[in-house]
């Protein structure tokens, strides 16, 4: 799998130079940027790993060993999911978990599952026989190089990282999300090359100017809003000012908008040609298309509405 070599070299020869969350966090948020305007697909794989390492150095203070891959496989969609147990030898994992990036690229795993004290997270090594990927669970088109599979579980050993409910409490979780919306940036820069790169070579009527400018607006608004989230996260990295919610909901629900409007305009201003005859292009327009989605829509844009309604009425009290 090609993605999944390029996946093994970014973890052997760059991962360890990307700073962790609150430190030159500007810096990792550009490196996630240009992996996505490389490929999404890699992009995915790479802020897995990335995120993982960052969990785990903000529960345990350890990072992944040298040759481990690392994902983080959190997806909690209706349906029975996965369970742990507590035994005599640990904890065990079974059932089935869907959307797992790296399913067959990954050595390891940070895996959500349900216990009898709460929604937990572990730590799960993926060379275990009763670990299955499950062909044939990703057919569509769009991300289709991130190895993203359901996976099947049968009493597989687990290690407990961090308390009950600590996965989705902690600082660190708002300031992965705010990575996933840098990968996302990345995306729609790639999107917008070709528009570019018409402009450059004076290619471009005044219709096409007009929806590159537009473009040019947008991505510019988003890059200086991910790079103030990144230096507000390393004024804050334990957030303890409480700011971490609101502004991760408004940085992804900008970024989310940016790439929905950046596919529009490259669309209309190139027409079918990109897509019929630059398979590059035709990837990355399939693939921020998908990936983009991770955003949950007005769920989130709900959210982020209660919260602005709620900082209103604190200052007004």
């Amino acid at each position: 799998m090609r993605t999944g070599k390029l996946f093994a070299d970014f973890v052997a020869h760059e991962a360890a130079d990307v700073p962790l969350p609150g430190r030159a966090t500007d810096r990792r948020f550009a490196a996630l940027a240009e992996l996505g305007r490389r490929d999404l697909s890699l992009a995915r794989l790479a802020e897995g790993h990335l995120d993982a390492a960052a969990i785990l150095h903000e529960v345990e203070g350890t990072v992944p060993a040298p040759g481990e891959r690392w994902g983080v496989w959190a997806a909690r969609p209706p349906g029975p999911g996965v369970r742990a147990e507590p035994t005599g030898r640990g904890w065990r994992v079974s059932g089935l978990k869907p959307y797992c990036s790296g399913a067959r690229a990954c050595t390891h795993a940070l895996l959500t599952a349900d216990a009898e004290d709460g929604y937990r997270l572990f730590a799960v090594p993926l060379d275990h026989p009763g670990v299955e990927p499950v062909d044939g669970t990703w057919p569509a088109v769009g991300m289709k190089g991130s190895d993203t599979l359901d996976v099947l579980f049968d009493d597989v050993p687990a290690r407990a990282v961090g308390e009950p409910e600590g996965y989705l409490r902690r600082p660190g979780f708002q300031h992965g999300g705010v990575g996933v919306a840098a990968c996302w940036l990345g995306g729609a820069r790639a999107v917008a090359d070709p528009l570019y790169e018409r402009a450059a070579a004076d290619r471009v009527d005044e219709h096409a100017a007009a929806h590159l400018g537009s473009v040019d607006l947008l991505l510019h608004t988003a890059d200086t809003m991910v790079r103030e989230a990144a230096h507000a996260i390393d004024a804050d990295p334990r957030d303890e000012r409480g700011e971490a919610r609101i502004r991760g909901l408004r940085v992804r629900a900008l970024v989310e908008k940016v790439c929905t409007e950046v596919l529009g305009h490259v669309g209309r201003a190139t027409g079918a040609g990109p897509l019929c005859h630059d398979e590059r292009h035709a990837r990355a327009v399939a693939d921020l298309t998908v990936y983009v989605r991770q955003h949950h829509a007005e769920a989130n844009l709900a959210e982020l509405g209660h919260l602005a309604a709620e900082g209103l009425s604190g200052a007004r009290r």
